[in-house]
């Protein structure tokens, strides 16, 4: 047997071996940006994905929250709030598709980039906000359930980042909360986040926010 086989048999598992380091990295980085109840992308892996679809001029960034979840943990158990926040989490994964994003910010925070392909930012939204406010299959018919959206288009704001467009939309998603207790509603539930809809210490242009 020559030296260059030799060699070449030598090698061979140290490279099958280094390969399969590299497959169980990547793997358990990934595992660590997939939030373990819902699936979704933890903040890390939210970030980075999303960071990159600001570059397209058609990206909205939305923020999904749900109402009064605590009192849905502390009347209807744990389980069912774990149930709540999956079929959250399914719902907004579905429509953001392939060419979006959607994470779990935390809690009963979510978070998404869609690309709104036909100029229809508010319809998208609307579709979006009834999909996420539907019932959850099998879940108490006495829990009622609502969730608040706030969005905002990247491309009116092309200075901020993904934080700064986050602050945003969670500015409207806030007015949103607001509209819903009757202190601010217009229209079919669309109003604008205004000094008044703002959180205490949050700054920022008017953005738009869908309540139920």
């Amino acid at each position: 047997m020559n030296t260059p086989v030799i060699v070449l048999l030598a090698v061979l598992p140290l490279a099958a071996g280094w390969a399969a380091h590299v497959w169980w990295l990547r793997a358990c980085l990934n595992t660590a940006r997939r939030d373990p109840l819902t699936g979704l992308r933890t903040r890390d892996g939210f970030t980075r994905r999303a960071t990159r679809l600001l570059r397209d001029p058609r990206a909205i960034v939305v923020l999904a929250d749900v109402d009064r979840f605590k009192r849905v943990n502390d009347t209807f158990g744990h389980a069912a709030g774990d149930a709540l926040l999956k079929a959250t989490a399914d719902r907004l994964a579905r429509h953001a598709g392939r060419s979006g994003v959607a994470g779990r910010l935390g809690g009963d925070e979510f978070a998404a980039v869609l690309l709104d392909e036909h100029g229809t930012a508010a319809d998208l939204l609307a579709v979006l906000h009834h999909a996420l406010a539907r019932p959850v299959d099998g879940q108490d018919p006495d829990m009622r359930t609502t969730v608040s959206l706030g969005w905002v288009r990247a491309a009116d704001f092309p200075a901020d980042d993904l934080s700064g467009l986050l602050r945003r939309a969670d500015e409207a998603m806030y007015a949103a909360k607001q509209g819903r207790t009757g202190a601010r509603r217009a229209g079919l539930g669309r109003l604008f986040a205004t000094v008044a809809g703002r959180r205490s210490g949050r700054t920022g242009a008017p953005s738009m926010g869908v309540a139920a």
